[in-house]
């Protein structure tokens, strides 16, 4: 049986993934500006060419973003979970996958965030204040019904985002993304221009909110676990029943 020829990396694959790693491993910041495309053909030692397709590929991997002009370079941008969202939503478009079937991924993964947040040792420092701080920015605001639909999502964003695991923070984030994406269309002024949602329906997800973190604070992880199925349960019955897109639109995550 003849041996398979491996192919050779190209130099502009192994200047990428120098450059890659520099992203990756925190070398290089969000926001930071690559080198000139001089100083990469000295620093490397290869052509203009190869430098030039380097940067492309780390523009296709949403690692760098190119301006032009005199203010132009190419300018790093870290992995996150809102990019890889955008990717995620477009994966399911293309499946046909709903904003049902992923509220749904939803209230089965959101509620584990609520119960390790309840878990943790140091919930009453590295979790309530977060989960406090959004509770009271709804109470705040809470005759402002435009901003009703953020301020309840940064409730669940601080839950998944204070759990204190990566892939899940990662990976539920990703799918909070998209069905945020979802609700706030569902509940724009564009579906509902006199009253984007019921008082007192925003009074019960207040009380549920405040239950939750309660329980959190208590570390009482099995309460929390029920009290975030019930209350998620209730919230995707509404904005479901208010209106459900046919698939995932990939271009709200854009906007």
């Amino acid at each position: 049986m003849p041996a398979q020829r491996i192919r050779q990396p190209r130099v502009a694959e192994l200047v990428a993934s120098r450059l890659r790693d520099d992203i990756l491993t925190g070398r290089l910041k969000e926001g930071d500006v690559l080198p000139s495309q001089e100083s990469l053909f000295a620093e490397f030692g290869v052509s203009p060419p190869a430098v030039r397709e380097a940067i492309h590929i780390l523009e296709a991997d949403g690692l760098i973003s190119v301006r032009r002009g005199n203010v132009g370079g190419a300018v790093v941008h870290l992995p996150s979970a809102e990019r890889t969202a955008q990717m995620i939503s477009m994966v399911l478009q293309t499946r046909a996958a709903t904003p049902g079937d992923v509220s749904e991924a939803l209230l089965h993964l959101e509620p584990i965030c609520a119960g390790m947040c309840a878990s943790r040792e140091d919930r009453a420092t590295e979790v309530v204040p977060h989960l406090q701080a959004a509770i009271d920015a709804q109470v705040e605001q809470f005759d402002s019904p435009s901003q009703y639909v953020p301020n309840a999502r940064r409730f669940h964003e601080a839950i998944v985002s204070h759990c204190g695991n990566e892939p899940m923070i990662l990976l539920i984030g990703s799918l909070q993304v998209i069905w945020s994406a979802h609700e706030s269309s569902v509940w724009s002024d564009e579906y509902h221009p006199s009253d984007p949602m019921e008082p007192k329906t925003m009074r019960a997800a207040l009380r549920d909110h405040q239950r939750l973190l309660d329980a959190i604070a208590e570390g009482n992880s099995a309460r929390a676990v029920k009290l975030a199925g019930d209350h998620l349960a209730a919230a995707r019955r509404n904005t479901l029943a208010a209106a459900s897109q046919k698939t995932i639109e990939a271009k709200l995550i854009s906007n």
